[in-house]
């Protein structure tokens, strides 16, 4: 494998696994939410209710931490697929597709889970940043999601998270074992070659 290759794949690995270290964080917390089923699981929406929002109270450089580990992920498929070979095509593509959906997810679930969670909005209702819900307002209970339903969908939404980011994983490791069978197999096949010149080159001299 090349050296600009064994760089990008760092790129890429190094976010992957710090995203599923963050992910393994969360799953006390989500563990008794979704998983488990205790007599009892108010206490344990409490307990993750209360970390989301300490989540999304968090300082504005561990939100651009997280983005510049993103945007590092980005930049090592990037670099592997610019004039990517077959074998790039295949397992860095595929790779790409997965990464894009794990921000998807993070996005469309996770990011909107911790405002919907702090605000205490539970529910289907959009709100434009800045508007409120005026008083009196009569909402259908269809409407709304429930607090619990929300909590689990979130914790839902780490584990297809966690999945993603495995399956990245996966195929990067796919990539390596294909490069390294292959470069044997170009190495077995010059030792052929050079063995059949050495017993030609001994015929010849007889």
């Amino acid at each position: 494998m090349a050296k600009g290759n064994s760089f990008a794949t760092f790129l890429i690995i190094g976010p992957t696994c710090f995203f599923l270290g963050i992910l393994f964080s969360s799953f006390p917390y989500d563990y008794h939410v979704l998983w488990s089923t205790p007599p009892d699981r108010e206490p344990y929406y409490q307990i993750l209710e209360n970390h989301l929002k300490f989540i999304h109270a968090s300082p504005p450089i561990i939100a651009r931490i997280l983005h510049i580990a993103i945007g590092t992920g980005l930049l090592g498929f990037l670099t592997k697929l610019y004039k990517p070979s077959e074998a790039n095509m295949l397992f860095d593509g595929a790779s790409l597709v997965l990464y894009m959906a794990g921000i998807t997810v993070y996005i469309t679930n996770i990011l909107k889970g911790l405002k919907v969670v702090t605000a205490g909005l539970y529910g289907q209702v959009e709100l434009v940043e800045g508007e409120s819900i005026a008083a009196g307002t009569k909402l259908e209970a269809e409407d709304f999601i429930s607090r619990e339903d929300t909590l689990r969908v979130f914790a839902a939404s780490n584990t297809i998270l966690a999945l993603v980011l495995v399956g990245v994983l996966v195929l990067q490791a796919g990539q390596w074992y294909a490069q390294r069978k292959e470069e044997a197999e170009v190495a077995e096949m010059d030792q052929a070659a050079k063995e059949k010149k050495k017993e030609k080159a001994s015929k010849k001299k007889q």
